[in-house]
């Protein structure tokens, strides 16, 4: 049976990491490894994983958890500690507020997977509000056949719906130059990687995570926005990075 292994990156998140420890609390699948990077937070955060490892512990679910709780650099830095520590066959990030669907979604993932194993597991995404209630679908959808290509059209899966395969996942490690879309050019690598070696990719056809809706506005949007166009053109191409974003804009405009 393969291993996955859970990263959640924390920093003063006591107000939204509950529903992410429950939701992983409540796995049925026995072989799971949930890593916790804490960055040195200052409120209850650690309180509140000390209380789930005492949990965890009592249900005697099989699973196992590491926490880490030290200054980083940033939560890029944070992850690629989680890909030094890791030890599952797969690997997700699953972010502070962000959870599992259901108590089988695991199991599910497991069952699906071939003597192949494929580079990647991909799947849905449903968008909660600030309690976790259901709001709608991802807006984006992965697509059947998903290759690194398939990211010129947006970030089709979900940082949290994309379990990358151990070997791909830790040869890979987060570009510390980018500050708010090395998630997006991370996927796009493990994936350019899965192709150079003809690795297939494999849709989950299921919702694998809960997401939480950020607001209109963040903090560093307009930097983020244009950090993700530097990622697209070192990928894509200038000039094919540009007519798409033309085109972004004009079907926007279209809908109005």
């Amino acid at each position: 049976m393969i291993r996955i292994t859970y990263v959640t990156i924390t920093y003063n998140a006591a107000q939204v990491l509950q529903r992410t420890l429950d939701s992983v609390l409540s796995q049925d699948y026995p072989h799971i490894e949930h890593l916790i990077i804490d960055g040195a937070s200052k409120d209850d955060t650690l309180k509140l994983v000390d209380d789930y490892i005492a949990q965890s512990n009592a249900a005697e679910n099989g699973h196992q958890i590491q926490v880490t709780s030290e200054p980083d650099k940033g939560i890029y830095d944070a992850m690629n500690k989680g890909l030094r520590s890791m030890s599952g066959d797969y690997v997700c990030f699953l972010n502070a507020g962000d959870f599992l669907p259901a108590p089988d979604t695991a199991s599910k993932i497991a069952e699906t997977i071939n003597c192949q194993l494929p580079a990647v597991l991909y799947g849905d995404t449903d968008i909660v509000d600030g309690e976790g209630r259901f709001l709608h679908h991802r807006r984006l959808a992965p697509p059947e056949n998903l290759t690194w290509k398939s990211f010129r059209q947006g970030m089709l899966v979900c940082h949290q719906a994309f379990y990358a395969r151990a070997d791909y996942a830790i040869a890979t490690p987060y570009d510390m130059q980018y500050r708010y879309s090395a998630d997006v050019d991370w996927c796009i690598r493990v994936m350019k990687a899965a192709a150079k070696e003809n690795v297939p990719l494999l849709n989950l056809h299921m919702v694998v995570a809960n997401y939480t809706q950020e607001g209109q506005t963040t903090l560093h949007h307009r930097e983020s926005l244009m950090e993700r166009y530097r990622v697209m053109e070192h990928h894509y191409g200038r000039v094919q990075t540009l007519l798409l974003h033309c085109w972004f804009a004009v079907r926007s405009l279209l809908k109005y």
